[in-house]
């Protein structure tokens, strides 16, 4: 319950978020008291504190976030071959196919799918399918965009028919019909219209012909609409539950992706600009491959569709393999790759790579402050990360010297800009935690906390790993003048069987649908109410699980006070807060709360868990209110 008394200080909206649950025991923690001083600013709050880190795993892209439909477009070899082609042969049709490692449609893409047909007419034709990621989606009244590249050994051949299939009636959903094949590579391009049928994943793509030949197949594509109508774009209900965390920033192209296993399967950034055909594809760390389709300017386009600032990872002369460069001249190729890379993003037209970038499609360059060199280079065991760092900073740093430069490893030989700190516990462990930073010399680099994560729940977060991710946000926020940046990993999971290579994980999603987990609304619920400024606080009282952190924003008149609450039993706080006055008395709170710590959200229930809003009376300068077990509240009071 809430008690009127008087404020001091004019325009302010209180926002309390809160960590409370029911669990139906009349027990109360000790009583805790916070005191907020609105007139003592003991820090700002970095403007980039919450953003997003992205890497290629558990189908995060290729069957996650990247729209395409097309599983295995470019016909690289499985444990079949080609994985997820199969051959299609209707009626009395006769064809045969295999891989042609002679011919393709681009100096790159010199493999492609040879289909022999030996006898196919109109009633009998003959081709193959493709079986999507887990499925290919449709909704009803919906366009697709299908191409193909493509080539015959007789022009009399015809058309290819391009279909999508029902698994379950073998009926076709959309179709859509090519003009006649020639005899050279050439794209294809068609576009398919679903009628009134029923939203599914079960279903496959077909392509077909009509007649006996023999036709070359490469880069078979189908895109549903995407975000924003990007070509070559992303899932549309995925983009806007990212957008909804209103991220400052984007970590890519990834972690071990950005390394790979071995120095010649790294994340090779120069294939994967320009057009899809000419990009060769390369294996992914995480044992599956990647199509390359979100390459570099698809990275960049996803930070100006979401407004974020992009947060680029170079390599840095060392894989997982534990094969590294050596600093010197062994390692100045991938510098100046490195050096490549920046001027690509950030360079004006009149530049190499700016001029490249430009012909890509995107002439305005992109503003970049801060630049990764290497990930997790700690795991390192040649002891070359400090100098391999050091020669890319005074290298870097000569050309750009605006530019923010973030060590993954600790370094002697030169002060880092900014330190990328990695933390990934169980919700006890966090609790532990969350006075780690308090004391840190804030005279020395300036943190990145590029991953960290809660790892309680499959395959993503229970409400117990929400309840520890919302206590170590609020330590993260009482130190965000020293911490500039945090992002959540892994963002994004395939929840089919063989699509999850990691526990744990942000947001969940199979072909067809998408869920936030419960850390990924207590990740909106933070992200989208902190101040520009620390403001002077203290607690006292309170259970052992219980945590807090106020932040102020000045100009809008807002105090945004969280606390998190991870008892099983009900916590009492009184509030006391100076240097304001005239609050309204009715508020708004906005609450996350579950009976348990196992309960989650899924695919079958993806709303289980949600932000809920509501009004709370009587709010003013002194306060008190307890707080059930198990819940995350966010209360906004303005000023009359």
């Amino acid at each position: 319950m809430f008690r009127p008394s008087s404020m001091a200080m004019g325009l302010i909206s209180i926002c309390l978020i809160f960590s409370t649950a029911l669990h139906g025991q009349v027990m109360v923690q000790p009583a805790a008291t916070i005191n907020v001083n609105l007139q003592k600013e003991v820090a700002k709050v970095s403007p980039t504190l919450y953003g997003l880190m992205t890497e290629e795993i558990n189908h995060s892209y290729d069957g996650g976030l990247y729209a395409e439909l097309v599983r295995n477009r470019t016909f690289h070899k499985g444990w079949d071959e080609p994985a997820h082609w199969f051959l299609v042969q209707y009626g009395a049709a006769k064809a045969s196919m295999q891989l042609d490692p002679t011919t393709g449609p681009s100096a790159n893409r010199q493999l492609s799918l040879r289909v022999t047909v030996q006898q196919a007419d109109s009633s009998s034709p003959a081709g193959v399918k493709n079986e999507g990621y887990w499925g290919i989606p449709v909704h009803a009244n919906t366009t697709y965009k299908g191409s193909f590249y493509a080539k015959a050994d007789n022009e009399a051949v015809g058309p290819v028919r391009f279909s999508i299939i029902s698994d379950d009636t073998g009926k076709e959903l959309a179709s859509a019909t090519s003009p006649a094949l020639s005899s050279e590579w050439k794209q294809y391009n068609v576009s398919l219209r679903t009628g009134e049928v029923k939203a599914s994943a079960a279903n496959h793509l077909v392509l077909t012909i009509a007649h006996p030949a023999t036709v070359w197949f490469d880069m078979v594509s189908l895109f549903p609409p995407t975000y924003k109508d990007r070509v070559n774009g992303n899932r549309i209900d995925m983009m806007e539950k990212l957008a909804a965390m209103k991220p400052a920033f984007l970590r890519f192209p990834g972690g071990n992706y950005l390394e790979g296993d071995h120095i010649s399967e790294r994340y090779q950034w120069k294939n994967t600009i320009g057009p899809l055909v000419d990009r060769p594809t390369h294996p992914s760390p995480w044992r599956y491959h990647s199509s390359d389709g979100l390459g570099l300017l698809e990275f960049l386009e996803w930070c100006e569709d979401l407004h974020m600032q992009p947060v680029l990872a170079v390599y840095a002369g060392y894989s997982m393999a534990q094969e590294h460069e050596n600093p010197g001249p062994e390692l100045e190729p991938y510098l100046q790759d490195a050096l490549d890379e920046i001027e690509y993003v950030a360079g004006a037209v009149n530049t190499k790579w700016g001029a490249v970038r430009a012909r890509n499609g995107h002439p305005e360059p992109f503003k970049l402050i801060y630049v990764e060199i290497g990930n997790e280079d700690f795991f390192d065991k040649s002891g070359s990360y400090d100098g391999r760092y050091a020669q890319y900073y005074e290298v870097i740093k000569e050309k750009y010297p605006q530019l923010q430069l973030i060590a993954t490893a600790p370094v002697q030989s030169i002060k880092a800009d900014v330190i990328d700190d990695h933390y990934y516990k169980r919700a006890d462990e966090f609790y532990e935690f969350v006075h780690h930073y308090d004391k840190v010399d804030r005279n020395g680099p300036k943190i990145f906390v590029g991953e960290w994560a809660t790892r309680e729940g499959t395959p993503t977060p229970n409400f117990g790993a929400a309840l520890g991710d919302a206590a170590w946000m609020t330590s993260m926020e009482r130190n965000s003048d020293l911490i500039v940046m945090a992002s959540y990993a892994p963002l994004l999971v395939n929840v089919n069987p063989g699509g999850m290579q990691w526990d744990t994980n942000l947001i969940g999603y199979d072909a067809l649908n998408s869920y936030g987990s419960p850390s990924y609304y207590a990740q909106v619920m933070f992200s989208n109410h902190i101040g520009t400024e620390i403001v002077d606080s203290r607690s006292e009282g309170g259970g052992p699980r219980f945590f807090y952190s106020v932040t102020h924003d000045p100009v809008k008149g807002v105090l945004y006070l969280k606390v998190v609450n991870a008892s099983s039993v009900p916590q009492a706080v009184e509030f006391k807060i100076t240097g304001a006055n005239q609050l309204k008395s009715n508020a708004k709170i906005i609450s996350l709360s579950a009976q348990s710590t196992s309960e989650t959200n899924t695919l079958a229930e993806p709303t289980k868990i949600v932000p809920v809003e509501s009004v709370v009376e009587g709010v003013a300068q002194n306060f008190s209110h307890t707080f059930a077990p198990y819940s995350i509240n966010v209360i906004v009071a303005e000023s009359k």
